[in-house]
């Protein structure tokens, strides 16, 4: 029996948090298992929160990672409400916002992220939001009604799929994107400009290179009641009126306690191959963990469902002794409006991108872009495009080098390109 007698603490109950504990158990692990997090709520998916959640489309009992339930029938001693303060390592102990105290014999640190704020004047007024947790899009809901006029500062994943929602239930979404393109900093110009020309189709109005400078209010002071938005200032001298702002400005990791603690941190809480952090008793994972990449070979911080789960499943291994699993490929997906963009890979070194897009052009947002660095494969972008997703993923997997001239012709099947390329 792996564990008898020994305690695995689990910090954080999110989703890389709660594979963990679930992975512990289906490896075997017999011993206690602690998880703990500052939410009042189970492990829940966090993706949903700013699609399927926010428009409606599903309750909260969709969000959970698991029934409930299932966490007493696991043995999980499932602690919401509740942060860990501090950390003893010499005496392997861990200490609570409540008051209490317990021992570990392997201690997890599956502490994520928090959102970055805005720094700007009036940034703290009420009606200025964030979307991160299921209290937040609960706050969020009544600004995306019809007739509301919502600002989105940022141009990133989470303020376009919140536009597409926006605009989908009635309200008047802006996005105020700082850079000169959209997704600047997580795609290519071509993704970019898709995603641009589509929002602005959708009657979504886009302000690039737009500089926040601070926030216009009314009400408090001397006027008395609840300081309220009523637009956003830029750089330029223009003020755009709104009834509330959305801020997705991106997100910071939750590293202080490992810090704190004297656990070597960078980008993240630094972690090896197995999720290990410099003190061989306690392991990261999730958004807080700074890992050397496989596949790029460098040191990185992913903020992704699937590299979550993926690091949960290492760590849970290496505590139970058990042979780890085979590394994923990174991926990661939106949806917008009708366009589901699934991603495989890490862009970044690429020299090539090469289109491919059905001869026909009927199928309105179907195209993939591949890109390759030296004739292989790293990376992947497909707008509903699942065929072509899955077999870039798994020829990112083995580094193969693709036909560039296949790749473009829709004539010929991505299965065959991929079969081709891996010599099958």
């Amino acid at each position: 029996m792996s564990g008898e007698n020994e305690t695995v603490i689990i910090i954080g109950a999110g989703q890389a948090g709660g594979q963990c504990a679930a992975s512990l158990r289906r490896n075997g692990w017999t011993g206690r298992i602690v998880l703990a997090g500052s939410e009042p709520h189970p492990p829940y998916q966090r993706p949903p929160l700013s699609k399927t959640y926010l428009s409606g489309e599903i309750g909260e009992d969709r969000l959970w990672l698991q029934p409930p339930e299932t966490w007493d029938a696991q043995n999980v001693d499932l602690r919401t409400g509740v942060t860990a303060t501090s950390i003893d390592r010499e005496a392997r102990t861990v200490r609570f916002s409540d008051g209490s105290q317990e021992r570990y014999d392997h201690l997890v640190l599956a502490t994520g992220s928090r959102v970055r704020t805005l720094p700007v004047p009036g940034a703290d007024t009420e009606g200025v939001r964030y979307l991160r947790t299921i209290a937040d899009v609960d706050h969020l809901k009544a600004d995306f009604a019809p007739g509301k006029r919502i600002a989105i500062i940022g141009g990133g994943y989470i303020g376009l799929e919140a536009a597409s929602v926006a605009k989908k239930l009635g309200a008047e979404p802006v996005v105020l994107e700082a850079m000169d393109r959209l997704l600047a900093r997580v795609a290519v110009p071509e993704l970019s400009q898709f995603y641009l020309d589509t929002h602005r189709d959708h009657g979504v109005t886009v302000e690039l290179g737009a500089q926040v400078a601070e926030i216009a209010t009314k009400g408090g002071g001397l006027l008395g009641g609840q300081k309220r938005v009523t637009g956003v200032k830029l750089a330029d001298g223009r003020t755009l009126a709104c009834d509330s702002i959305l801020v997705g400005i991106g997100i910071l990791p939750n590293q202080e306690i490992a810090a704190e603690a004297g656990i070597k941190t960078g980008n993240g809480i630094e972690v090896d191959g197995e999720c290990r952090t410099s003190d061989p008793a306690i392991f990261a994972i999730g958004d807080c963990a700074e890992q050397e990449n496989w596949l790029t070979g460098t040191r990185l911080r992913l903020e992704s469902v699937p590299n979550a789960l993926d690091q949960a499943k290492h760590a849970a291994a290496a505590i139970c002794g058990s042979a780890a699993p085979k590394p994923e490929v990174p991926w990661f997906w939106s949806d917008q409006y009708h366009l589901k963009l699934q991603t495989a890979g890490l862009i970044g070194t690429q020299d090539t991108t090469i289109q491919r897009r059905p001869a026909d052009n009927t199928e309105l947002g179907h195209f993939s872009l591949f890109h390759l660095k030296d004739g292989v494969i790293i990376a992947a972008d497909c707008v509903n495009d699942a065929h072509g997703f899955m077999a870039a993923k798994m020829m990112i997997a083995q580094r193969a080098s693709p036909n560039p001239d296949d790749l473009a012709n829709p004539e010929i099947s991505m299965k065959d390109v991929m079969k081709a390329a891996l010599g099958k």
